[in-house]
This record gives C-alpha cells, structure tokens and sequence, in this order.
C-alpha cells in the first residue's frame, strides 16, 4: 500500500537550502548545507525521523511492545521529494532600510532574518535600479512555491498498516506536521499543512 502525501505552509529554514558560496556558512550559524543533495538529505532525514517517532508513538499506545513497533517500522519506505533553493550569496538580518548589495553578486542572493530564508533580492549590484531594499520591496521577490513544499510517499508491506483508512494516515501526517511545529523549526512550521492523496 502506498500514500502520497504534501506539506506545504511552511516558511524556510537556512537548514533546507543550500550555498556554494564561501562565506555564507559563516554568516549563518544555524546552518546551510554546502550542496543540493545536503540539503534534500537533511528534509528527507527530519520529515523521516518525525514519521517513525509518530509511528513508534501510535504502536505505544495501542500497546504494542517494541520488537513489534521495530519489526512494522521496518515493513515501511519513506521516500521524500524536495526541491531546495540555492542561495548563491546572502544577506544576513538587514535593516528594512538598508540598500544591498554593494558590489555585483551572483543570483539568487537570499535575505535571511534568523534562521529563515524569507524573500530574494533580485537586484544584481549594478549601478542604480539594481539594489535591493526591504523596505518598499525594491528588487525583492517572494520564494518560489517549488521551494516551499515537500512531497512525499509512505509504502508498507505490514497488512495492518496497509488497511489503515485515508484518514489514519492524514492523522499520522497532521502528527508530523505539530512535531515539526513544537519542535526547533516551530517558527517555520507553525502554519504548516499537509494532505494525503
């Protein structure tokens, strides 16, 4: 039996995008991952852990003990499609009235405030109508949707697990979603949703 699913809502941490640049990483102590493939490790790693932790909890509560959670967990694949943006440079916590760059940078050049990634400057540094600035959304632009959601699918060979309604895996998947939200990415997740196909 396979389930897909979609989590979508979410604003972006620095952890799911990625930079080749140099001296990114050291503007972002919350981490960036260096490549595209880091970055889809590290969401396919979090939703992953968070899914089985729910599981673990489900089969707890129905009393299973914990060979028997451990053997149903292993009758599961999770696989997690992402599509991570790649910030070529960055500009860290700028004041709403700062005029960025200052000298010509590669794009896209991502505006982070804390930890997350919340709009790209898309001016180039070149002379006067190619600087970014907050405030007044001179040059910004919005993150792509792509980048902005997570899909997925939960296939088991466990014919309990297989039986599970439409509506057992959405509760699994909603379980996911308040983890993700009470959890270090809560500023991130907070108004984050997913659905079951």
């Amino acid at each position: 039996m396979k389930r897909n699913f979609n989590v979508s809502g979410f604003r972006l941490p620095t952890a799911m995008v990625f930079t080749t640049s140099s001296s990114a990483p050291a503007q972002i102590p919350s981490g960036i991952a260096n490549t595209s493939d880091g970055a889809k490790s590290f969401v396919s790693r979090l939703i992953m852990q968070i899914i089985v932790e729910v599981l673990e909890q489900q089969g707890r509560s129905a009393g299973l003990p914990d060979t028997i959670i451990s053997s149903i967990l292993n009758q599961l694949m999770v696989q997690i499609n992402y599509d991570p943006l790649e910030c070529k440079t960055v500009t860290v916590n700028p004041k709403a009235d700062a005029i960025f760059p200052d000298a010509m940078m590669p794009l896209p050049h991502c505006i982070v405030i804390g930890n997350t990634v919340t709009a790209l400057c898309t001016g180039t540094g070149n002379g006067g109508g190619e600087k970014c600035k907050i405030e007044g959304n001179m040059k910004i632009a919005p993150i792509d949707n792509k980048h902005l959601s997570i899909t997925g699918s939960l296939t088991t060979t466990n014919i309990i697990m297989a039986n599970w309604s439409r509506q057992m895996w959405q509760s699994i998947v909603n379980r996911t979603i308040r983890m993700l939200a009470s959890g270090p990415f809560s500023s991130q997740f907070f108004s984050a949703f997913a659905t079951i196909g």
